[in-house]
């Protein structure tokens, strides 16, 4: 393991995730099906969170949960490959924090938060 404090890393990585987002700590705890105190000692880098606190942060957020996993040091090795676009442009550095809100919202509008993607739409009915 580096250096660095692997719990402090990923409470830093999940604030500055959620900050991108727009989401209050309140709105992730709730997504994430958690309280705000904990959360809140997550981000500080007070408690440490299991594999399945990790998942469900991801999925409130809309990123990998093995994103999480190597920034907790669960998982060893390079973080893995970007593999949505919310995590393309949370992890472009050349872009600012409103910068990735805005294109995070455009990319949403399109597809939708995912509650109505159930049936693509036909077309020519």
């Amino acid at each position: 393991m580096s250096a660095s404090n692997p719990l402090h890393d990923v409470g830093e990585f999940i604030r500055v995730q959620r900050e991108t987002a727009q989401k209050s700590i309140r709105d992730l705890a709730r997504a994430a099906g958690m309280s705000n105190p904990y959360l809140s000692q997550i981000e500080r880098g007070i408690r440490r969170p299991s594999a399945e606190i990790l998942q469900q942060i991801a999925r409130a957020l809309e990123i990998s949960a093995e994103t999480l996993y190597v920034r907790a040091g669960i998982l060893d090795g390079a973080a893995p490959e970007i593999s949505s676009v919310t995590e393309a442009v949370n992890a472009d550095t050349k872009l600012t924090s409103e910068q990735k809100a805005s294109l995070l919202s455009v990319y949403k509008s399109f597809v939708g938060t995912g509650e109505s993607q159930a049936a693509p739409p036909t077309i020519g009915n």
